[in-house]
Parts: structure tokens; C-alpha cells; sequence
């Protein structure tokens, strides 16, 4: 049982929130393959690949949006990424965070408050394909990856790499939109549904 204080969500409306850009992020990898051929490597080096995923939400016409950044003109991804061997889930992600949307200066660092973790993803092999469980002939998954829901401050600053857009996508496109997003990202409405929504008017 999930009770309602620990699952509230206060979302502010997007326009209370400014946007600016920093110096490009290049990605380490150039297609998908480059992807699995690195992650391969590092699975002989660390073992298994942790990750960690925000879900930031946000408001427009009274409809709850998930911020994603944008590869190019098609592949979108949430704010986050890989661990550090031994790395806490919590400060990693507001690590990546911060590397992902906060602006250069330290003293203009967000305040992530990062919350409960809203689903956890497993990659049997080193392949593209990912499920919500791990199978069970699995004993040895190449990757586990965590997502957190993500409370904002009622006003923030983000600073976007000059390479992304961030986008704030509804909810209801996402939903069973995986030819789009992907099945982690078209299933948030899903996994949205235990939680309750505070639409704040600022």
C-alpha cells in the first residue's frame, strides 16, 4: 500500500522555469552498435552496468509533461546516465544531473531533490532490447537501470548542452508510443499512475 503523502508530486508550469545553453556534450558514441560494442568493454572491466534515469515533470494546460533531452532530430533520452563503480544511486544521478541541465558556475547548482524510484529496467544481453523484470534464465544481466521521479523547486535555471534540446513531451504522447520513445519512456504514463499529481499555479 502506497500511501498518498509519499506518492504526491507537486508539478509547476513550465514557464517557471528559464532555460539557457553551455558548451556542447559530445556523446561517446556515434550509432547504436558503438553503444553496445563500448558497454561490452566495460562489462570485462566492471561487471555489470548500472544507470540512473530522472523523470522531471512539469505542467502545461493543466497536463502533466515529462522533460527529455533530444539527440539530433529523433532519438530522446531522460537526464541521466551510467554510475561510477560503487557510486550511490542517489548522488550519481544528481551528478548527472547537474553534468546534463545545471550551468557551469558551483553557486548556481539546483537543489535536486531526487524521490522514489518510480521503475527499474534490466538488458539481458548486449542488445538494444530491455524489460521491466530480469528472465529468468538470466543470471548474468549486462545492465540495470533506475528510474527516479525528481521533485523541482517552484523556479529553477536549466543550462541545456548546445548539441540538445530539451523538450517537454505530455504524457499522453508517450503513452504506447514506442515506436517514438522506447519502451522505459513510453511506459512512464504507466508508471505515473501510483503517483498523485499537485498541479501548482505559480
Amino acid at each position: 500500500m502506497i500511501s498518498s503523502t509519499s506518492s504526491a508530486v507537486n508539478i509547476y508550469p513550465l514557464s517557471s522555469y528559464t532555460f539557457g545553453t553551455k558548451d556542447p556534450r559530445m556523446e561517446k558514441d556515434t550509432s547504436v552498435s558503438d553503444r553496445l560494442a563500448r558497454m561490452k568493454i566495460n562489462y570485462m572491466k566492471e561487471g555489470m552496468r548500472t544507470s540512473v534515469e530522472a523523470i522531471l515533470l512539469v505542467q502545461e494546460h493543466n497536463h502533466p509533461h515529462i522533460l527529455l533531452l533530444q539527440i539530433g532530430n529523433t532519438f530522446c533520452k531522460l537526464p541521466g546516465g551510467r554510475l561510477k563503480p560503487g557510486e550511490n544511486e542517489i548522488e550519481g544521478l544528481k551528478r548527472k544531473l547537474s553534468s546534463k541541465l545545471a550551468t557551469n558556475s558551483l553557486g548556481h547548482q539546483p537543489n535536486w531533490q531526487i524521490g522514489e524510484c518510480a521503475a527499474v529496467w534490466w538488458r539481458p544481453n548486449f542488445e538494444t532490447i530491455m524489460y521491466p523484470y530480469c528472465p529468468p534464465h538470466i543470471t548474468k544481466p549486462k545492465e540495470c537501470k533506475k528510474l527516479f521521479i525528481v521533485h523541482l523547486s517552484e523556479r529553477e535555471y536549466f543550462a541545456v548542452p548546445k548539441n540538445l534540446k530539451l523538450l517537454a513531451v505530455p504524457l499522453f504522447e508517450l503513452y504506447d508510443n514506442i515506436q517514438r520513445y522506447g519502451p522505459v519512456i513510453s511506459t512512464i504514463p504507466q508508471q505515473m499512475s501510483r503517483f498523485q499529481f499537485k498541479m501548482v499555479i505559480s
